[in-house]
């Protein structure tokens, strides 16, 4: 059963393709409440979105058109129905900067490789920043049309609310925001008329027949030059190596300077500051998504944040007073509290899930797109059975059923082998999330007692975290 969101960019695809829509699958979800779908046909493969913001919308698409005729590698607008929320784009594949990253690094050290691609990717900004932002109709930015000092102080309030408060960080509430105004007068000192991406970041940079493609500079606005650069750089998860960062940010300020006459002692005595910002801001992010929405996988960032911020407090010296902003940094980087939840985060989950064929496979949302799906439909189904129809895979007699079944206990030991594997190795590269699902017809019996078999192993043989979901049984419940 389609969603109406569903068919109505299936309508809006097949009139631009003219050709049915044969598949349509949603995207693993990000950091923000936008849907997106790859929609396939015969000859075509298109992204449709869907987002309820219609001014986010209208900036992002004039932005998009405004990049493309710059000869940006952005993604290209087929079309859209504003009325409806929805448009289509260009498909650029699945590999981000941060999963080429991911997928390369090995026992902690920074491929070549990957340097040569920030590079490249660094090349690519001050085209964004002052070549394209010279001629943008800033009238369509949205929420503002500049990084000003009302921009900043909702980032930092931001900050304050959703991280600080929940992570029981204890501020004299009045000198902390006097401590913001001095800090956002001071950021303001700098050049701040150039295009600023605003989350130009590692997850928002696709690598797409061998060139970098940028997206989601929806939120784009004037700003200072500082501020992306300082975002790619300490984005969190990337955890780039202290090194890797000065020579990078070297890279970006050459590259800068082939655009404008640059005095690099001024553009970097604002850097760490706005580094500091928008780790701030990324940080309020994960607190909000992490803390207050229960979204565990944006904990998992918390200790390369609090890394980073570390690293600032200990070496930068910013010009000015903030001696309660300070305070209130040090103890985020010496709290108790939130080393254990990067400690807890820092281990491999295993999400297990059960779910019917007829409904489709569940989606990752770890966004890592990745995961083991096995079919249960081959195994002895106690569902034809009276007296099992209305148990599910979870009850003795179910349960009882199976394991007199030696097609089952040779299908999950074939399936222990493979993950036990996988598992081990995960562990050895640090990765956080694995997802494994088993699918059946009604996801009642089969897929369920499989499921809640290898949960019972994989805590008896590892030390993972392990969260088991049955999809139907789920939706039975709601």
């Amino acid at each position: 059963m389609k969603t109406q969101t569903e068919q109505q960019l299936i309508n809006l695809c097949e009139d631009w393709t003219r050709e049915q829509v044969k598949q349509i699958a949603q995207l693993p979800p990000s950091g923000s409440y936008r849907e997106y779908y790859r929609m396939r046909g015969d000859r075509t493969t298109v992204i449709g979105a869907f987002n309820p913001d219609r001014k986010e919308n209208i900036a992002f698409l004039d932005f998009s058109r405004h990049f493309h005729r710059k000869g940006l590698n952005v993604p290209q607008i087929y079309l859209e129905n504003l009325d409806q929320h929805i448009y289509l784009l260009e498909d650029l594949g699945d590999t981000t900067l941060f999963s080429y990253l991911m997928d390369t690094r090995k026992n902690g050290i920074f491929p070549h490789k990957v340097l040569d691609v920030y590079k490249r990717v660094l090349e690519e900004l001050p085209r964004f920043q002052v070549e394209a932002g010279e001629d943008l109709n800033y009238q369509v930015c949205y929420p503002r049309d500049r990084f000003d000092k009302q921009s900043m102080l909702w980032d930092l309030n931001y900050f304050k609310y959703y991280f600080l408060k929940l992570a029981k960080v204890a501020f004299d509430e009045q000198e902390l925001e006097d401590d913001f105004q001095t800090f956002t007068d001071y950021l303001l000192q700098t050049d701040c008329h150039y295009f600023l991406y605003r989350d130009f970041q590692s997850r928002n940079i696709m690598l797409y027949q061998n060139q970098p493609y940028f997206i989601d500079y929806q939120g784009g606005r004037r700003g200072a030059l500082q501020y992306d650069v300082a975002s790619l750089l300490y984005d969190a998860k990337a955890d780039l190596p202290q090194q890797v960062r000065r020579e990078l940010l070297d890279h970006y300020i050459g590259a800068l300077s082939a655009f404008i006459l640059l005095d690099e002692k001024s553009f970097l005595a604002y850097y760490y500051g706005y580094a500091l910002i928008r780790l701030m801001q990324a940080m309020g992010s994960f607190g909000f998504r992490g803390f207050y929405e229960k979204k565990e996988h944006f904990l998992q960032s918390i200790p390369y944040a609090v890394k980073n911020l570390e690293w600032l407090l200990e070496t930068v010296r910013l010009p000015i007073k903030v001696p309660m902003l300070i305070n209130a940094l040090n103890q985020v980087v010496d709290s108790e509290a939130l080393k254990n939840i990067g400690r807890a985060a820092s281990m491999l989950t295993v999400r297990i899930n059960s779910f019917s064929y007829r409904r489709g496979i569940p989606i990752d949302e770890m966004g890592n797109g990745g995961g083991y799906v096995f079919d249960c439909r081959a195994l002895q189904n106690p569902g034809r059975y009276a007296e099992y129809k209305d148990l599910s895979g979870q009850d003795a007699a179910v349960i009882e059923f199976f394991q007199r079944e030696p097609d089952v206990e040779n299908f999950l030991h074939s399936i222990y082998t493979l993950v036990d594997q996988t598992i081990e190795n995960y562990q050895q590269r640090s990765f956080l999330n694995c997802m494994i699902s088993f699918g059946c017809t009604s996801g009642q019996h089969r897929s369920v007692y499989c499921a809640e078999q290898l949960a019972q192993h994989l805590r008896q043989k590892f030390d993972v975290k392990v969260v088991v979901r049955h999809f139907e049984q789920e939706m039975k419940t709601a």
